[in-house]
């Protein structure tokens, strides 16, 4: 049925299976690697002529893709979705909570720590491509509040969201870019860090970081993007703050997105 011919004349982008559960193991900068269960999206382009596609060979080839799943492997995950379900272009897209032991800044307690994390990878002819996304909660004082208030200021918890694209290698693959470092930057773009776990001490510190540090969503993005576009690896990013205001029936946001001049890669709105 699925190789029968449609007379309709309408190609469709992308065509596969999502919300799909999969443990998988990705790099880790200080572990080497670490276990954690992914939501998968897995699709592939389907010709107009082409009734359907065959959903089962989607699970078929991730099964045998069950260790690794980095910008390493995706390549390979890609070219054999589009051997096997004889298709142009495939992309797949892995949603995964990444986890780090933080340590408060003043006890020194530690716990873990949980980001959301992607990859995004597609094949398209000899285009092949790859993003890695992090999500960071933050800590922001509102600088205006700051500055107008005979004490105190507003404040709340935010996010940094980071898309980014490495550079291409010599090798033609894109350079490593750790989801630990996209981490680090974000936290030094706001006003202070999120903590799993704080004593009385570390909650002084926080709040006094964040009350000497105060920051609007348009410093962060750009302190942000200040630190993506001065690192030679990063090829093209996109970032997004938003604040989930304190005193506000709304939330404040800023975005930028950026590419190098030389950079002819195709940017999709649904990284």
């Amino acid at each position: 049925m699925q190789n029968s011919r449609d007379e309709r004349g309408i190609a469709i982008n992308h065509v596969g299976v999502t919300d799909l559960r999969w443990p998988v193991i990705v790099l880790d900068r200080q572990q080497g690697e670490q276990q954690t269960v992914a939501t998968l999206t897995a699709s592939v382009g389907l010709p107009h002529h082409f009734k359907g596609t065959h959903m089962s060979r989607f699970v078929e080839v991730l099964n045998e893709h069950r260790g690794e799943v980095t910008m390493r492997t995706l390549p390979t995950i890609l070219r054999q979705l589009k051997e096997r379900l004889d298709a142009e272009s495939a992309r797949i897209e892995v949603r995964f909570p990444y986890f780090l032991e933080r340590a408060a800044p003043s006890s020194g307690c530690k716990a873990l720590m949980d980001y959301e994390c992607s990859f995004v990878g597609e094949s398209n002819g000899g285009h092949e491509d790859f993003v890695l996304g992090v999500r960071v909660p933050v800590a922001s004082v509102c600088p205006c509040s700051k500055a107008i208030s005979d004490y105190g200021a507003h404040n709340q918890r935010g996010y940094i969201s980071v898309d980014v694209r490495g550079a291409p290698e010599l090798d033609g693959s894109p350079a490593l870019i750790w989801i630990e470092e996209l981490i680090d930057m974000a936290e030094q773009s706001a006003s202070a860090p999120v903590f799993p776990f704080l004593k009385r001490e570390d909650e002084r510190h926080v709040t006094m970081q964040a009350f000497d540090n105060p920051m609007f969503v348009e410093d962060m993005v750009r302190a942000m993007a200040i630190q993506l576009q001065s690192d030679s690896r990063v090829l093209w990013f996109r970032v997004r703050v938003i604040n989930h205001e304190s005193i506000h029936h709304h939330n404040a946001f800023a975005e930028i997105e950026w590419g190098r001049p030389s950079s002819k890669a195709v940017v999709s709105d649904d990284v």
